[in-house]
């Protein structure tokens, strides 16, 4: 029996990712990826089976042999890209909607740190239709990757789920902070919320030195200001 409206409440995380993965089907330029972040193997399958039967124009639908370092499993989805993928991504997006419950689902393209509300326009914003953009494209957003803005770390995995972020270090127990905010240093310095205070934050800024690796690292109230680079991110510690 197939699945019905419902079915998967509560079990697909509601931020999904574009391009994030490399295709299985050919080559990158020419194929759109999505992936849903799911709670439980056989919902994965479930779900698996449910996209490559009910959307013709999917070209793969397939997901991770076991559990995920952020303990999910990953279902992967291969489009053509072409003028009609946004449309796609959002009728595949709604039919998930209707199984998991959710209608506020939100997308991260190419690992980038923010999330944006799944929207067509916000699709046709940053989503290329045209294989020959794609390369600039995720040049592009290569700047703004959590993998990337990382590259200097000592850590093993590195898992933005939602606006989760866990740094998993070996023989260590994982470091779990909440996403604030990322940009320019001088822009992120300018509106950054809390009270600088190095005697107080110094104890826990040498532990994150020692843990991630050799950023430049500062404490304002509750925010923890990450730089490389001309870039920085803002995290809660969890």
């Amino acid at each position: 029996m197939g699945l019905r409206e419902n079915d998967l409440n509560h079990l697909v995380h509601d931020v999904l990712e574009v391009d994030s993965y490399a295709s299985k089907m050919g080559d990158d330029k020419n194929i759109v990826t999505i992936s849903f972040s799911v709670k439980d193997n056989q919902p994965a399958k479930d779900l698996v089976n449910f996209i490559e039967k009910g959307y013709g124009f999917v070209l793969d639908a397939d997901m991770t042999p076991g559990e995920q370092s952020d303990g999910t499993y990953k279902v992967f989805v291969e489009l053509e890209r072409n003028r009609d993928v946004h449309g796609q991504i959002m009728e595949i997006v709604d039919g998930v909607g209707k199984l998991s419950g959710r209608d506020n689902f939100r997308f991260r393209y190419y690992k980038d740190f923010r999330s944006k509300d799944v929207t067509e326009e916000n699709l046709q914003e940053v989503v290329p239709i045209d294989p020959e953009d794609y390369g600039i494209v995720a040049n592009e957003s290569n700047i703004n990757n959590f993998k990337n803005f990382f590259n200097k770390s000592y850590v093993e995995t590195i898992d933005l789920l939602d606006d989760i972020l866990t740094i998993k270090k070996r023989y260590a127990d994982p470091l779990m902070f909440e996403f604030v905010d990322f940009g320019d240093i001088l822009d992120i310095n300018n509106k950054v919320d809390g009270k600088f205070n190095l005697m107080e934050s110094y104890p826990e800024i040498l532990f994150l030195t020692k843990y991630i690796g050799d950023y430049n690292i500062s404490k304002y109230g509750d925010n923890l200001v990450f730089e490389n680079g001309n870039k920085a991110v803002v995290l809660k510690r969890i």
